[in-house]
């Protein structure tokens, strides 16, 4: 089937929805509450290296949550297995930001993708990196091809300035003993992660390793393991949407994870990377205009996993 026709399609096909798709961009970060609205792309990156685009698709947005994989790998090419001693593989069922699930559990998160989780894994790499942001920079320029992507600092500093409940998370983990370092200084790192900026396209192209057994398409370097990169697919399938991931699974059935900047990528291992971006958010916090297009897209492609 043609990808190209079909990404033009659903695009052309949100696009006359979207003035009447429910959803509101994020509000409780000043700086993405400007984002308008009514914007959408959509881009595939196969593992042969084909990439197709469609829609706003030059426009660039901060990653936000999906760069908790990010995070992630590079944990685990340096903790292994040791990683989950201080955070677990489990869905939450429960908020992102949730405060009772982590006081309840004695400081360990539930996930590595909600957000004591990311944090706490941050905390991990900043023990191990003498510069974890210039690391992760240099990782994501290499993976999406562009090396002029940059963090918004205008967007990372306003999460910082309205990081009480992230702290609050930090810091009862510390209370547990499952923080290493200064968590203001982590959580600095931590928003600067969330505010990496770059488009549609290149976000397919960056998370390529994860539908090629952990291979870098471009480059061909290895980025995981390809047993790690499978439990990291789980993980996404079982946890990457937050406590909407059973609705994914079920209505999109790919390995997925989302940001409140409005991005979703999506994994169909052995043939492609899916991203979508359209600010709108449902009440979950996922992009409304993403579920609706990756749904589509699988419907069309006939995508079944199992």
């Amino acid at each position: 089937m043609n990808i190209q026709q079909v990404i033009d399609d659903i695009s052309a096909d949100v696009r006359a929805r979207l003035p009447e798709m429910a959803g509101e961009v994020a509000s409780y970060i000043p700086a993405l509450a400007e984002v308008e609205g009514e914007q959408f792309a959509m881009a595939v990156h196969t593992v042969d290296g084909q990439s197709y685009v469609s829609g706003d698709s030059e426009q660039n947005f901060s990653i936000q949550s999906v760069s908790k994989v990010l995070t992630l790998t590079l944990a685990l090419q340096r903790y292994g297995d040791t990683l989950w001693q201080r955070v677990g593989k489990e869905p939450s069922g429960t908020a992102f930001n949730s405060l009772t699930q982590l006081e309840f559990e004695q400081g360990i998160p539930r996930n590595p993708f909600i957000n004591a989780g990311a944090i706490v894994t941050c905390d991990a790499l900043y023990s191990r990196l003498s510069a974890p942001t210039h690391h992760m920079l240099a990782t994501v320029r290499q993976l999406s091809g562009n090396p002029r992507i940059n963090i918004n600092q205008r967007v990372s500093r306003s999460e910082y300035q309205h990081r009480h409940r992230n702290a609050a998370m930090a810091y009862l983990m510390a209370s547990f003993n499952n923080f290493e370092n200064e968590v203001e200084e982590v959580l600095k790192v931590y928003f600067g992660f969330c505010a990496i900026e770059m488009n549609c396209a290149e976000l397919a192209r960056t998370f390529s390793y994860l539908a090629n057994r952990g291979v870098d398409v471009a480059s061909k370097r290895r980025i995981l393991a390809a047993k790690q990169n499978s439990q990291l697919n789980s993980l996404l399938f079982t946890s990457g949407l937050y406590d909407a991931a059973g609705d994914f699974a079920y209505r999109v059935g790919m390995p997925g994870k989302s940001g409140v900047g409005g991005a979703i990528i999506g994994v169909v291992p052995g043939k492609f990377t899916v991203a979508v971006w359209s600010p709108k958010l449902n009440e979950y916090g996922n992009s409304s205009a993403g579920i609706y297009a990756l749904e589509q897209f699988a419907d069309r492609l006939k995508l079944q996993l199992f």
